[in-house]
């Protein structure tokens, strides 16, 4: 499926629509429709559930997107955030010199300085993608965090839109662990917006201004390290195969090029349209950022072993996956156009978990089985996320609720009235069962 064809379908049924698009959009911003927002927070639920609820001993955490701007000094965002740009000299138009290289070559452009790049776009006669001319200007580094403005007088404060949700993590360590009584190994996650003023390549979702991740940092010693590297890079992997994920479409990719802290990183990427992209990071960070805030803000990081005694500054393994990329991974894996032979049909295989709708409520007659159908309706509705529909004819429903997809539609027919019994038709075979509407919510409750 081509990148414009998913575009398309996306705002047909209603998941992401192009952001303040009665304006004329801005660029490289998307707002969540209906459908779009109830995939998104399963999507993020069933992560929540892989991390939080499954790993013991961990914790959410919902850290302001705004926060003093000292931690971005101790971060190392207001110092190196930043992106190599260039410009055409003909047409005016901005790049990062390495997506640039990467795109043109096929090479690994990461951690090479601004002369290694600018050596390498001459050495492979790199053109402008817009205008095909030769001619750039010198690189500059470009700050990637928003800036905005705190208070009314001349005495401003600049504050940054956060470009991370980690650092809510690392300054919220030691409140965590002492108001929950937490011993090591402790993990902290969250899920939550982030902003990062980039020039992006305008694949959609998968690159945008205003994004959200879902970040999980877990603190223990040193030691046990490298078995959490291991163990959150397959749990990672492991919660993808759970969203549906064909394992063929996804692979590792280590990091060959470390900074200084780090003992090991690793990508998960996916197979998207326009090629394989990062969905999650796996990263042995060390001391690092708990060192960094101690320092900075004077406050102690360190943590005492109650058995031991021994105070040290936990070493932090992340895992983080960006919800926008996941939920472009799973439309694009689940979406198929199915030849039925005289007809085709519009399909997306999600599975229950991940549906918008778990199932669609249809009264076959409008005239006759409405009451029976609302009723039914009413009913579900206290434990599952349903539709009800009673728009066109009963094919023309099965196949909207095909291409949006819903697992199961009810529907209420003549029968029902006579023996309280409806119709269950099965997305992926199409199949049709009779079941009582008493054994519906036991029914649904086992899908899950």
């Amino acid at each position: 499926m081509k990148m414009e064809e998913l575009v398309r379908y996306a705002k047909t049924y209603g998941f992401i629509f192009q952001g303040s698009e009665i304006y004329g959009g801005l660029a490289n911003t998307w707002d969540y429709g209906p459908l779009g927002v109830e995939l998104k927070n399963n999507i993020k639920q069933l992560w929540w559930r892989f991390f939080i609820q499954q790993i013991p001993n961990s914790y959410g955490v919902d850290a302001a997107i705004l926060m003093n701007p000292k931690v971005w000094v101790a971060s190392g965002h207001v110092a190196s955030f930043n992106d190599p740009l260039i410009d055409c000299k003909y047409c005016h138009n901005r790049f990062r010199a390495d997506t640039l290289l990467e795109e043109a070559t096929g090479k690994d452009a990461d951690g090479l300085s601004h002369e290694e790049l600018s050596s390498a776009l001459k050495e492979h006669h790199v053109a402008c993608p817009k205008c095909g001319k030769l001619e750039f200007t010198p690189i500059r580094q470009f700050n990637l965090m928003f800036e905005t403005q705190r208070g009314v007088t001349e005495d401003k404060q600049t504050i940054y839109l956060r470009p991370e949700t980690a650092q809510g993590e690392y300054t919220n360590f030691v409140n965590v662990q002492r108001s929950m009584r937490a011993k090591l190994p402790m993990g902290i996650g969250q899920i939550g917006k982030a902003f990062r003023n980039e020039i992006t390549p305008g694949n959609f979702i998968f690159r945008t201004l205003e994004f959200e991740q879902m970040e999980y940092q877990y603190f223990l010693p040193e030691d046990q390290a490298m078995d959490a590297y291991a163990m959150l890079k397959q749990r990672a992997f492991d919660f993808f195969v759970a969203m549906g994920i064909d394992p063929a479409h996804l692979q590792f990719h280590d990091h060959t090029k470390l900074a200084h802290y780090a003992k090991a990183a690793v990508d998960i990427q996916y197979l998207y349209p326009m090629g394989y992209g990062e969905v999650n990071g796996t990263h042995h960070r060390g001391t690092f950022d708990l060192t960094q805030h101690e320092s900075h803000s004077g406050e102690s990081m360190n943590y005492r072993d109650p058995i031991t005694n021994e105070v040290f500054t936990p070493t932090v393994v992340e895992s983080t996956v960006g919800a926008d990329r996941a939920l472009l991974m799973v439309l694009h894996e689940h979406y198929a156009v199915e030849d039925l032979g005289e007809d085709t049909r519009e399909v997306l295989r999600l599975p229950y978990v991940l549906a918008p709708f778990k199932a669609a409520i249809f009264p076959l007659i409008k005239k006759h089985h409405t009451d029976k159908a609302l009723e039914v309706y009413q009913t579900l509705t206290a434990s599952i996320r349903c539709e009800y529909d009673d728009t066109g004819n009963i094919g023309k429903r099965y196949r909207r609720q095909d291409a949006i997809g819903t697992p199961f539609c009810v529907t209420i027919d003549e029968q029902t009235l006579l023996d309280q019994t409806v119709t269950v038709r099965e997305r992926d075979t199409m199949s049709q069962t009779r079941q009582l509407i008493s054994d519906l919510p036991g029914f649904f409750q086992r899908q899950a």
